[in-house]
């Protein structure tokens, strides 16, 4: 039963990566992406604070969720 489990997450896993790194390139190569948007670049620090705070965030629960895996 544990190496099934492994397969599917790891499965999971890949796919999930997969589909992040495909929506990736699909979003880069868009023409909005591509002509740029003027109030994005007036308000990128607002944007980077933002975006470390949920990096930040996200990565304490995956710490937290890994700890409670291996003790529990």
């Amino acid at each position: 039963m544990g190496n099934t489990f492994f397969l599917y997450g790891s499965i999971a896993v890949v796919g999930v990566t997969l589909i992040g790194f495909l929506a990736t390139l699909w979003i880069g190569a868009s023409r909005e992406n591509n002509e740029g948007n003027p109030a994005y670049d007036r308000n990128s620090v607002p944007n980077w604070i933002r975006l470390s705070v949920i990096y930040a965030l996200t990565t304490a629960l995956a710490i937290g969720a890994l700890i409670w895996f291996v003790r529990g």
